[in-house]
Protein backbone atom coordinates (compact mmCIF):
# COMPACT_ATOMS: atom_id res chain seq x y z
CA UNK A 1 0.00 0.00 0.00
CA UNK A 2 0.80 3.30 -0.88
CA UNK A 3 0.26 5.93 2.31
CA UNK A 4 -1.20 8.72 0.81
CA UNK A 5 0.37 12.07 1.94
CA UNK A 6 -0.74 16.09 2.40
CA UNK A 7 -3.63 15.07 4.07
CA UNK A 8 -2.38 14.38 7.81
CA UNK A 9 -4.80 15.34 10.36
CA UNK A 10 -7.52 16.40 7.87
CA UNK A 11 -11.15 14.93 7.09
CA UNK A 12 -11.46 13.35 3.83
CA UNK A 13 -14.77 12.00 2.46
CA UNK A 14 -14.36 9.09 -0.12
CA UNK A 15 -17.50 8.28 -1.98
CA UNK A 16 -18.48 4.82 -3.82
CA UNK A 17 -16.94 1.98 -1.74
CA UNK A 18 -15.92 -0.35 -4.64
CA UNK A 19 -12.22 -1.28 -5.32
CA UNK A 20 -10.65 2.05 -5.92
CA UNK A 21 -12.83 3.86 -3.22
CA UNK A 22 -11.94 1.14 -0.60
CA UNK A 23 -7.83 1.12 -1.67
CA UNK A 24 -8.06 4.86 -1.56
CA UNK A 25 -9.69 4.84 1.96
CA UNK A 26 -7.03 2.34 3.78
CA UNK A 27 -4.05 4.53 1.86
CA UNK A 28 -5.54 7.77 3.21
CA UNK A 29 -5.71 6.08 6.78
CA UNK A 30 -2.47 4.59 6.46
CA UNK A 31 -0.94 8.41 5.60
CA UNK A 32 -3.04 9.82 9.15
CA UNK A 33 -6.14 11.69 6.94
CA UNK A 34 -9.58 11.00 8.65
CA UNK A 35 -11.70 9.15 6.52
CA UNK A 36 -15.53 9.30 6.32
CA UNK A 37 -17.07 7.29 3.84
CA UNK A 38 -20.19 6.35 1.94
CA UNK A 39 -21.74 4.47 -1.02
CA UNK A 40 -25.52 4.37 -2.06
CA UNK A 41 -25.61 0.48 -2.34
CA UNK A 42 -25.90 -0.98 1.01
CA UNK A 43 -23.39 -3.50 -0.26
CA UNK A 44 -20.59 -0.87 -0.42
CA UNK A 45 -21.37 0.16 2.91
CA UNK A 46 -21.12 -2.82 4.75
CA UNK A 47 -17.56 -3.87 3.25
CA UNK A 48 -16.26 -0.44 4.34
CA UNK A 49 -18.09 -1.25 8.03
CA UNK A 50 -16.38 -4.83 7.78
CA UNK A 51 -13.24 -2.92 7.25
CA UNK A 52 -13.82 -0.68 10.24
CA UNK A 53 -13.86 2.82 8.34
CA UNK A 54 -15.81 5.27 9.90
CA UNK A 55 -19.50 5.36 7.49
CA UNK A 56 -21.22 7.72 7.34
CA UNK A 57 -24.03 9.73 5.07
CA UNK A 58 -22.41 12.25 3.29
CA UNK A 59 -25.91 13.88 2.21
CA UNK A 60 -26.34 14.91 6.40
CA UNK A 61 -22.27 15.20 6.66
CA UNK A 62 -21.33 18.84 7.79
CA UNK A 63 -19.01 19.88 4.48
CA UNK A 64 -17.57 22.48 6.38
CA UNK A 65 -15.78 19.92 8.29
CA UNK A 66 -14.02 18.29 4.92
CA UNK A 67 -11.33 19.12 3.21
CA UNK A 68 -11.36 16.83 0.23
CA UNK A 69 -13.61 14.61 -1.75
CA UNK A 70 -12.10 11.27 -3.12
CA UNK A 71 -14.57 10.59 -6.19
CA UNK A 72 -14.34 6.89 -7.73
CA UNK A 73 -14.34 7.11 -11.33
CA UNK A 74 -17.64 6.00 -12.08
CA UNK A 75 -19.23 8.74 -10.42
CA UNK A 76 -20.37 11.14 -12.88
CA UNK A 77 -18.49 14.52 -12.50
CA UNK A 78 -19.90 16.70 -14.75
CA UNK A 79 -21.99 15.08 -17.48
CA UNK A 80 -24.77 13.84 -17.74
CA UNK A 81 -24.71 16.23 -15.10
CA UNK A 82 -22.77 16.02 -11.66
CA UNK A 83 -23.29 13.40 -9.30
CA UNK A 84 -25.42 15.34 -6.19
CA UNK A 85 -22.31 14.65 -3.79
CA UNK A 86 -20.31 16.47 -6.19
CA UNK A 87 -23.18 19.44 -6.00
CA UNK A 88 -22.72 19.26 -2.09
CA UNK A 89 -18.38 19.23 -2.37
CA UNK A 90 -18.91 22.40 -5.00
CA UNK A 91 -21.08 23.88 -3.02
CA UNK A 92 -19.10 23.76 0.23
CA UNK A 93 -15.79 24.97 -2.12
CA UNK A 94 -14.63 21.55 -1.62
CA UNK A 95 -11.74 19.91 -4.08
CA UNK A 96 -12.84 16.93 -5.53
CA UNK A 97 -10.15 14.13 -6.96
CA UNK A 98 -9.65 11.02 -7.82
CA UNK A 99 -6.79 8.08 -6.82
CA UNK A 100 -4.40 8.75 -9.42
CA UNK A 101 -4.61 12.56 -7.94
CA UNK A 102 -4.13 11.19 -4.29
CA UNK A 103 -0.75 8.95 -5.85
CA UNK A 104 0.83 11.83 -8.26
CA UNK A 105 0.39 14.22 -5.08
CA UNK A 106 2.15 11.28 -2.51
CA UNK A 107 4.72 11.24 -5.18
CA UNK A 108 5.48 14.99 -5.38
CA UNK A 109 5.66 15.22 -1.66
CA UNK A 110 8.42 12.64 -1.79
CA UNK A 111 11.93 13.89 -2.00
CA UNK A 112 13.59 13.85 -5.34
CA UNK A 113 16.12 11.05 -4.65
CA UNK A 114 13.41 8.74 -3.47
CA UNK A 115 10.40 9.63 -5.99
CA UNK A 116 10.00 6.49 -8.52
CA UNK A 117 9.73 6.91 -12.77
CA UNK A 118 5.93 6.82 -13.67
CA UNK A 119 4.37 5.86 -17.12
CA UNK A 120 0.74 6.64 -17.59
CA UNK A 121 -0.92 5.31 -20.32
CA UNK A 122 -4.23 6.30 -21.97
CA UNK A 123 -6.03 6.11 -25.10
CA UNK A 124 -9.30 4.49 -26.54
CA UNK A 125 -8.26 1.31 -27.21
CA UNK A 126 -5.07 -0.74 -26.22
CA UNK A 127 -4.23 0.66 -22.74
CA UNK A 128 -4.37 -2.60 -20.93
CA UNK A 129 -2.62 -4.40 -23.51
CA UNK A 130 0.17 -1.79 -23.65
CA UNK A 131 0.37 -1.23 -20.00
CA UNK A 132 0.88 -4.84 -19.29
CA UNK A 133 3.57 -5.26 -21.73
CA UNK A 134 5.68 -2.34 -20.66
CA UNK A 135 5.60 -3.64 -17.45
CA UNK A 136 6.33 -6.80 -18.96
CA UNK A 137 9.68 -5.28 -20.62
CA UNK A 138 10.59 -3.16 -17.57
CA UNK A 139 10.30 -6.28 -15.05
CA UNK A 140 12.10 -8.29 -17.62
CA UNK A 141 15.16 -5.63 -17.22
CA UNK A 142 15.33 -6.14 -13.86
CA UNK A 143 13.39 -3.15 -12.83
CA UNK A 144 11.13 -3.16 -9.78
CA UNK A 145 7.67 -2.76 -11.34
CA UNK A 146 4.58 -1.96 -10.27
CA UNK A 147 1.04 -2.13 -12.56
CA UNK A 148 -2.07 -0.87 -11.65
CA UNK A 149 -4.65 1.97 -11.97
CA UNK A 150 -7.30 1.21 -14.50
CA UNK A 151 -6.01 -2.56 -14.48
CA UNK A 152 -5.86 -5.00 -12.34
CA UNK A 153 -5.29 -3.51 -9.08
CA UNK A 154 -5.75 -0.08 -7.82
CA UNK A 155 -2.51 2.31 -8.19
CA UNK A 156 -2.51 3.07 -4.13
CA UNK A 157 -2.86 -0.63 -3.18
CA UNK A 158 0.48 -1.12 -5.25
CA UNK A 159 3.57 -1.17 -3.22
CA UNK A 160 5.21 1.78 -1.75
CA UNK A 161 7.52 3.56 -3.58
CA UNK A 162 11.15 4.30 -3.52
CA UNK A 163 13.87 5.59 -5.88
CA UNK A 164 14.61 3.03 -7.72
CA UNK A 165 10.69 1.71 -8.61
CA UNK A 166 8.63 1.74 -11.60
CA UNK A 167 5.47 2.47 -12.08
CA UNK A 168 3.41 1.57 -14.79
CA UNK A 169 -0.41 3.11 -15.05
CA UNK A 170 -3.27 2.51 -17.17
CA UNK A 171 -5.10 5.75 -17.05
CA UNK A 172 -8.86 5.97 -18.06
CA UNK A 173 -10.57 9.03 -19.17
CA UNK A 174 -12.49 9.43 -16.14
CA UNK A 175 -9.68 9.05 -14.26
CA UNK A 176 -7.65 11.94 -15.78
CA UNK A 177 -10.48 14.14 -14.90
CA UNK A 178 -9.92 13.70 -11.16
CA UNK A 179 -6.36 14.26 -12.01
CA UNK A 180 -4.18 17.71 -12.00
CA UNK A 181 -0.81 16.92 -10.14
CA UNK A 182 0.54 13.70 -12.50
CA UNK A 183 3.89 14.26 -13.63
CA UNK A 184 4.73 11.22 -16.01
CA UNK A 185 7.96 10.44 -17.10
CA UNK A 186 6.77 8.97 -19.83
CA UNK A 187 3.02 9.34 -20.88
CA UNK A 188 1.28 7.84 -24.02
CA UNK A 189 -1.90 8.33 -25.39
CA UNK A 190 -2.16 5.68 -27.69
CA UNK A 191 -5.42 6.54 -29.77
CA UNK A 192 -9.09 8.35 -30.00
CA UNK A 193 -11.95 7.68 -31.12
CA UNK A 194 -15.45 8.42 -29.25
CA UNK A 195 -16.32 6.62 -26.81
CA UNK A 196 -17.66 7.49 -23.30
CA UNK A 197 -19.14 10.71 -24.54
CA UNK A 198 -22.24 10.72 -22.48
CA UNK A 199 -19.77 11.19 -19.42
CA UNK A 200 -17.40 13.94 -21.18
CA UNK A 201 -20.55 16.01 -22.96
CA UNK A 202 -18.88 15.41 -26.64
CA UNK A 203 -16.10 14.37 -28.15
CA UNK A 204 -14.12 18.05 -27.16
CA UNK A 205 -14.70 16.96 -23.32
CA UNK A 206 -13.30 13.54 -24.07
CA UNK A 207 -10.41 14.55 -25.72
CA UNK A 208 -9.58 17.07 -23.12
CA UNK A 209 -10.00 14.71 -20.53
CA UNK A 210 -6.88 12.37 -22.59
CA UNK A 211 -4.79 15.33 -23.25
CA UNK A 212 -4.67 15.55 -19.23
CA UNK A 213 -2.35 12.93 -19.01
CA UNK A 214 0.51 14.94 -20.81
CA UNK A 215 -0.37 18.16 -17.49
CA UNK A 216 2.98 19.11 -16.03
CA UNK A 217 5.43 17.33 -18.31
CA UNK A 218 8.29 19.16 -19.22
CA UNK A 219 12.32 19.12 -19.87
CA UNK A 220 13.20 15.27 -19.01
CA UNK A 221 9.66 13.76 -19.69
CA UNK A 222 8.48 11.98 -22.89
CA UNK A 223 5.20 12.02 -24.48
CA UNK A 224 4.50 9.05 -27.01
CA UNK A 225 1.66 9.93 -29.06
CA UNK A 226 -0.19 7.71 -31.82
CA UNK A 227 -0.50 9.41 -35.09
CA UNK A 228 -2.81 6.96 -36.87
CA UNK A 229 -5.59 8.92 -36.01
CA UNK A 230 -6.64 12.26 -36.64
CA UNK A 231 -7.53 13.16 -33.31
CA UNK A 232 -3.98 12.32 -31.86
CA UNK A 233 -2.78 13.74 -35.00
CA UNK A 234 -3.75 17.41 -33.66
CA UNK A 235 -2.84 16.58 -29.81
CA UNK A 236 0.60 15.71 -31.56
CA UNK A 237 1.24 18.81 -33.65
CA UNK A 238 -0.03 21.20 -30.35
CA UNK A 239 2.02 19.76 -28.06
CA UNK A 240 5.33 19.91 -30.81
CA UNK A 241 4.80 23.33 -31.21
CA UNK A 242 5.15 23.76 -27.31
CA UNK A 243 8.81 22.47 -27.52
CA UNK A 244 9.01 21.18 -23.86
CA UNK A 245 9.27 18.11 -23.73
CA UNK A 246 10.56 15.24 -25.42
CA UNK A 247 7.56 14.04 -28.07
CA UNK A 248 7.88 10.72 -30.26
CA UNK A 249 5.10 9.37 -32.14
CA UNK A 250 4.48 6.04 -32.88
CA UNK A 251 2.80 5.05 -36.17
CA UNK A 252 1.41 1.23 -36.98
CA UNK A 253 1.14 1.67 -40.92
CA UNK A 254 3.49 4.39 -42.06
CA UNK A 255 7.24 5.26 -42.12
CA UNK A 256 8.54 8.26 -40.22
CA UNK A 257 11.19 10.66 -39.91
CA UNK A 258 11.10 10.51 -36.32
CA UNK A 259 9.32 8.62 -33.33
CA UNK A 260 8.42 4.36 -33.49
CA UNK A 261 6.87 2.39 -36.14
CA UNK A 262 6.01 -0.82 -37.66
CA UNK A 263 5.92 -1.26 -41.43
CA UNK A 264 4.63 -4.92 -42.08
CA UNK A 265 5.31 -6.24 -39.06
CA UNK A 266 8.60 -5.00 -38.69
CA UNK A 267 9.58 -2.11 -35.56
CA UNK A 268 11.86 0.61 -36.38
CA UNK A 269 13.09 3.35 -33.90
CA UNK A 270 13.76 6.47 -35.45
CA UNK A 271 14.17 8.58 -32.06
CA UNK A 272 18.05 8.91 -32.45
CA UNK A 273 20.45 9.77 -35.85
CA UNK A 274 19.76 6.88 -37.84
CA UNK A 275 16.61 4.12 -37.79
CA UNK A 276 16.98 0.99 -36.92
CA UNK A 277 15.26 -2.51 -37.27
CA UNK A 278 14.55 -3.44 -33.68
CA UNK A 279 12.43 -6.57 -34.00
CA UNK A 280 10.02 -8.66 -36.34
CA UNK A 281 6.67 -8.46 -34.36
CA UNK A 282 5.31 -10.96 -36.46
CA UNK A 283 7.24 -13.88 -34.17
CA UNK A 284 5.50 -11.74 -31.07
CA UNK A 285 2.58 -14.52 -30.32
CA UNK A 286 1.14 -12.59 -28.13
CA UNK A 287 1.02 -9.04 -30.10
CA UNK A 288 -0.81 -10.29 -33.60
CA UNK A 289 -2.32 -7.48 -35.65
CA UNK A 290 -1.78 -3.77 -36.56
CA UNK A 291 -3.60 -2.40 -33.24
CA UNK A 292 -1.27 -4.92 -31.28
CA UNK A 293 1.72 -3.37 -33.56
CA UNK A 294 0.70 0.22 -32.05
CA UNK A 295 0.61 -0.97 -28.90
CA UNK A 296 4.01 -2.89 -28.63
CA UNK A 297 5.40 0.52 -30.78
CA UNK A 298 4.18 2.74 -27.41
CA UNK A 299 5.65 0.51 -25.21
CA UNK A 300 8.85 0.27 -26.82
CA UNK A 301 9.25 3.88 -26.77
CA UNK A 302 8.42 4.52 -23.48
CA UNK A 303 10.69 1.97 -22.30
CA UNK A 304 13.51 3.72 -24.07
CA UNK A 305 12.46 6.40 -22.41
CA UNK A 306 12.25 4.91 -19.05
CA UNK A 307 16.47 4.05 -20.10
CA UNK A 308 15.55 0.46 -20.82
CA UNK A 309 18.12 -0.88 -23.91
CA UNK A 310 17.10 -1.56 -27.26
CA UNK A 311 17.77 -5.27 -26.73
CA UNK A 312 15.93 -5.39 -23.37
CA UNK A 313 12.83 -3.85 -25.03
CA UNK A 314 13.02 -5.95 -27.66
CA UNK A 315 13.28 -9.21 -26.22
CA UNK A 316 10.42 -8.12 -23.40
CA UNK A 317 8.38 -8.04 -26.85
CA UNK A 318 9.25 -11.37 -27.51
CA UNK A 319 8.86 -12.88 -24.52
CA UNK A 320 5.48 -10.92 -23.47
CA UNK A 321 2.64 -13.70 -22.72
CA UNK A 322 -0.58 -11.42 -23.53
CA UNK A 323 -3.41 -10.22 -21.73
CA UNK A 324 -6.66 -11.78 -20.05
CA UNK A 325 -9.46 -11.11 -21.78
CA UNK A 326 -7.50 -9.17 -24.90
CA UNK A 327 -7.93 -11.87 -27.79
CA UNK A 328 -7.26 -14.32 -25.44
CA UNK A 329 -7.74 -18.32 -26.47
CA UNK A 330 -8.80 -20.17 -23.67
CA UNK A 331 -9.28 -23.36 -25.09
CA UNK A 332 -9.68 -25.26 -28.23
CA UNK A 333 -12.13 -28.20 -28.25
CA UNK A 334 -11.30 -30.52 -31.24
CA UNK A 335 -11.18 -27.78 -34.30
CA UNK A 336 -12.89 -25.33 -32.49
CA UNK A 337 -11.04 -22.18 -30.75
CA UNK A 338 -12.69 -20.18 -27.73
CA UNK A 339 -11.09 -16.67 -27.66
CA UNK A 340 -12.03 -14.36 -24.69
CA UNK A 341 -11.67 -10.70 -25.93
CA UNK A 342 -14.22 -9.54 -23.35
CA UNK A 343 -12.25 -6.39 -23.44
CA UNK A 344 -13.78 -5.03 -26.71
CA UNK A 345 -16.35 -2.55 -24.85
CA UNK A 346 -16.62 -0.93 -27.89
CA UNK A 347 -16.76 -1.19 -31.81
CA UNK A 348 -13.24 -0.03 -32.46
CA UNK A 349 -11.95 -2.30 -29.91
CA UNK A 350 -13.83 -5.43 -31.54
CA UNK A 351 -12.82 -4.21 -34.88
CA UNK A 352 -9.17 -5.48 -33.81
CA UNK A 353 -10.16 -8.58 -33.15
CA UNK A 354 -12.61 -9.30 -35.59
CA UNK A 355 -9.94 -8.32 -38.19
CA UNK A 356 -7.98 -10.76 -37.05
CA UNK A 357 -9.87 -13.85 -38.62
CA UNK A 358 -11.30 -14.47 -42.28
CA UNK A 359 -13.73 -16.51 -40.93
CA UNK A 360 -15.78 -16.31 -37.01
CA UNK A 361 -18.63 -17.15 -34.80
CA UNK A 362 -19.45 -13.96 -33.08
CA UNK A 363 -20.83 -13.80 -29.96
CA UNK A 364 -21.55 -9.57 -29.31
CA UNK A 365 -23.88 -7.54 -27.25
CA UNK A 366 -24.12 -6.10 -23.83
CA UNK A 367 -24.74 -2.20 -23.46
CA UNK A 368 -24.42 -0.56 -26.39
CA UNK A 369 -22.34 2.75 -27.29
CA UNK A 370 -22.85 5.46 -29.83
CA UNK A 371 -23.31 4.05 -33.04
CA UNK A 372 -23.87 0.43 -31.67
CA UNK A 373 -21.71 -1.21 -34.86
CA UNK A 374 -23.06 0.36 -38.10
CA UNK A 375 -19.10 0.91 -38.07
CA UNK A 376 -18.10 -2.45 -38.75
CA UNK A 377 -20.41 -3.37 -41.53
CA UNK A 378 -17.15 -3.61 -43.55
CA UNK A 379 -16.31 -6.92 -41.60
CA UNK A 380 -19.93 -8.52 -41.53
CA UNK A 381 -19.47 -11.08 -44.24
CA UNK A 382 -16.56 -12.55 -41.41
CA UNK A 383 -19.73 -13.20 -39.32
CA UNK A 384 -20.34 -17.29 -39.76
CA UNK A 385 -23.12 -16.30 -37.40
CA UNK A 386 -23.52 -13.93 -34.76
CA UNK A 387 -24.89 -15.11 -31.17
CA UNK A 388 -26.77 -11.72 -29.43
CA UNK A 389 -26.61 -11.04 -25.46
CA UNK A 390 -27.70 -8.66 -23.43
CA UNK A 391 -29.76 -4.70 -24.34
CA UNK A 392 -28.05 -4.45 -27.56
CA UNK A 393 -29.21 -7.86 -29.02
CA UNK A 394 -32.51 -6.65 -30.60
CA UNK A 395 -30.48 -3.07 -32.58
CA UNK A 396 -27.90 -5.71 -33.32
CA UNK A 397 -30.07 -7.93 -34.84
CA UNK A 398 -31.85 -5.34 -36.73
CA UNK A 399 -28.25 -3.98 -37.93
CA UNK A 400 -27.25 -7.48 -38.99
CA UNK A 401 -30.25 -8.44 -40.99
CA UNK A 402 -30.06 -9.20 -44.29
CA UNK A 403 -25.96 -8.99 -44.04
CA UNK A 404 -25.19 -12.05 -41.28
CA UNK A 405 -26.56 -14.65 -39.74
CA UNK A 406 -27.64 -14.17 -35.76
CA UNK A 407 -29.82 -15.50 -33.36
CA UNK A 408 -31.06 -13.70 -30.26
CA UNK A 409 -29.43 -15.98 -27.16
CA UNK A 410 -30.46 -13.50 -23.99
CA UNK A 411 -27.10 -15.09 -21.94
CA UNK A 412 -23.60 -15.28 -22.43
CA UNK A 413 -23.86 -19.41 -21.63
CA UNK A 414 -26.40 -19.92 -24.36
CA UNK A 415 -24.42 -18.04 -26.50
CA UNK A 416 -21.38 -20.20 -25.95
CA UNK A 417 -23.48 -23.33 -26.24
CA UNK A 418 -25.42 -22.14 -29.64
CA UNK A 419 -21.98 -21.14 -31.04
CA UNK A 420 -20.01 -23.94 -30.22
CA UNK A 421 -22.73 -26.75 -31.71
CA UNK A 422 -22.38 -24.76 -34.75
CA UNK A 423 -18.79 -24.47 -35.35
CA UNK A 424 -18.87 -27.97 -34.29
CA UNK A 425 -20.78 -28.88 -36.94
CA UNK A 426 -19.50 -26.79 -39.40
CA UNK A 427 -16.56 -29.50 -39.34
CA UNK A 428 -13.72 -27.02 -40.23
CA UNK A 429 -11.19 -25.04 -37.93
CA UNK A 430 -13.31 -22.70 -35.75
CA UNK A 431 -13.56 -19.37 -34.30
CA UNK A 432 -15.93 -18.83 -31.53
CA UNK A 433 -15.15 -15.07 -30.53
CA UNK A 434 -16.30 -12.94 -27.09
CA UNK A 435 -15.94 -9.44 -28.65
CA UNK A 436 -18.93 -7.29 -27.43
CA UNK A 437 -18.57 -4.08 -29.14
CA UNK A 438 -20.38 -3.20 -25.66
CA UNK A 439 -19.99 -2.68 -21.85
CA UNK A 440 -21.02 -5.48 -19.53
CA UNK A 441 -23.25 -3.60 -17.21
CA UNK A 442 -26.38 -4.85 -17.76
CA UNK A 443 -25.44 -8.58 -17.29
CA UNK A 444 -21.83 -8.38 -15.47
CA UNK A 445 -19.71 -6.31 -13.14
CA UNK A 446 -17.35 -5.20 -15.45
CA UNK A 447 -15.78 -6.66 -18.60
CA UNK A 448 -13.48 -8.93 -16.28
CA UNK A 449 -16.30 -10.84 -15.18
CA UNK A 450 -18.03 -11.31 -18.44
CA UNK A 451 -14.49 -12.71 -19.71
CA UNK A 452 -14.54 -15.52 -16.76
CA UNK A 453 -18.20 -16.32 -17.42
CA UNK A 454 -17.29 -17.10 -20.73
CA UNK A 455 -13.98 -18.94 -19.91
CA UNK A 456 -17.14 -21.09 -17.26
CA UNK A 457 -19.03 -21.71 -19.83
CA UNK A 458 -16.52 -22.76 -22.17
CA UNK A 459 -14.94 -25.16 -19.70
CA UNK A 460 -18.40 -26.89 -19.26
CA UNK A 461 -18.09 -27.49 -22.60
CA UNK A 462 -14.85 -29.27 -21.99
CA UNK A 463 -16.01 -31.85 -19.22
CA UNK A 464 -15.51 -34.77 -21.62
CA UNK A 465 -11.68 -33.87 -22.06
CA UNK A 466 -11.45 -36.28 -25.97
CA UNK A 467 -10.07 -33.41 -27.83
CA UNK A 468 -10.14 -30.60 -25.86
CA UNK A 469 -6.96 -28.62 -24.24
CA UNK A 470 -6.77 -25.72 -22.46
Amino acid sequence: MIPVRGFEGKTVAVFGLGRTGLTAARALLAGKAKVIAWDEKASGREAAQAEGLTVKDLWAADWSQISALMLSPGVPLTHPKPHWVVEKAQAAGVEILGDIELFARTVNAAPAHKRPKVAAITGTNGKSTTTALLGHICRSAGRDTRIGGNIGYGVLSLDDMHGGAVYVLETSSYQLDLTSSLKADAAIILNISPDHLDRHGGMEGYIAAKRRILLNQDKGDTAIIGVDDPWCQQICTEITAANRRTIWPISAGRAMGRGVYVLQGVLYDATGDRVTEVADLLRARSLPGRHNWQNAAAAYAAARAMGISMADAAEGLRTFPGLAHRMETVATIGKVRFVNDSKATNADAARQAMSSYPRFYWIAGGVPKAGGIDSLTDLFPRIAKAYLIGDAAPAFGAALKDRAPAKECGTLEAAVMAAYADAKASGEEAVVLLSPACASFDQFADFEARGEAFRTAVQKLSKTPKGATA
